[in-house]
């Protein structure tokens, strides 16, 4: 865990990009707030925060008695709201420098079509 941010918000983070690489399937069952906290050495209260801000957005679903689970579509969602976050967070800032530079979109194509061969 890092320093800086909350740790269920790293929780819950860790199992977003866990369902995003393919490790965690859709309709696959979920590490229990337990084995999450063994793990990150965390309290399992902190864990089960974690785990519930992605029951609450519908990442998770729970099956009472048996688990968490990751919920039908949670893939693409959290693919499409990480790209959004990634357009606000890289692109808008990004070409913004872009326009006080004078750099027009087809140079900064270029530079990224370049770097991105590196």
């Amino acid at each position: 865990m890092e320093e800086g941010r909350p740790i269920f918000q790293q929780v819950a983070e860790l199992l977003e990009n866990s369902i995003l690489d393919g490790t965690l399937v859709e309709e696959g069952q979920v590490p229990s707030t337990n084995e999450l906290a063994a793990f990150h050495r965390i309290n399992p209260a902190t864990a089960a925060k974690g785990v519930n801000q992605l029951v609450d957005d519908g990442t998770l679903y729970k099956k009472r008695g048996i688990g968490m689970f990751v919920s039908p579509g949670a893939r693409a969602k959290l693919r499409s709201r990480r790209r959004d976050e990634f357009a606000r967070q890289y692109v808008q800032p990004l070409l913004a420098e872009a326009r006080k530079l004078g750099i027009d979109p087809a140079e900064l194509k270029h530079m990224i079509d370049t770097w991105g061969e590196n």
